[in-house]
């Protein structure tokens, strides 16, 4: 993947994928809980939405290239 090829779809799911790992490190540090299924349950579908959304991006770039 080409720097220049990243596009707006990439970067929101980037910013997800943060999210995600960022709200379970502050969760467990504010509340001192490491092992909850609902921050857990949170943390999935936030970083698996960024972690889909950026696969799909790269796929729709390189079927737009073909």
């Amino acid at each position: 993947m080409d720097i220049r090829n990243i596009n707006e779809w990439s970067i929101l799911s980037l910013i997800l994928i943060l999210a995600g790992i960022l709200f379970y490190i502050y969760w467990g540090i504010r509340y001192n809980v490491w092992m909850d299924i609902g921050i857990y349950s949170i943390t999935i579908v936030i970083t698996f939405s960024g972690i889909c959304g950026f696969l799909l991006s790269i796929l729709k770039e390189k079927e737009e290239a073909n």
